[in-house]
């Protein structure tokens, strides 16, 4: 059964293109070790009307955005194996060395979630 690992992160927009380059750097890392896909979406159409929307989600800052991030995998034995494998990747640990992150660790909202539907 396909499973995904989601996240919502608050970004500063002014940190949006150095979050970019990082989120490419990581995505090579899970697919060349099995992801199935990544995606980083950058909020854009968040002012809805209905439910709640991801700024009062996500406690918004001015000045910040929402990303909204999945990474799809075979199954969540898969995803535990790929992730072992992402997490002890030597381009990690050299993406992370002397890095700051561009958004605050502490505000990343995550989960691992089973496909309910896949159509």
């Amino acid at each position: 059964m396909p499973y995904v690992d989601g996240f919502v992160i608050p970004v500063p927009k002014k940190n949006l293109a150095v979050y970019r380059r990082i989120a490419r750097k990581a995505a090579k890392v899970w697919r060349d070790h099995g992801a199935l896909e990544v995606l980083e979406c950058a909020g854009d159409d968040l002012k809805t009307k209905f439910g709640l929307p991801f700024p009062k989600l996500a406690k918004l800052k001015p000045g910040e955005t929402v990303v909204f991030s999945w990474i799809r995998f075979k199954s969540r034995a898969d995803r535990d194996r790929v992730n072992a494998r992402v997490m002890k990747d030597p381009r990690m640990a050299a993406m992370m060395k002397g890095m700051t992150m561009p958004f605050n660790l502490k505000r990343i909202t995550y989960g691992g979630f089973k496909v309910m539907v896949n159509g």
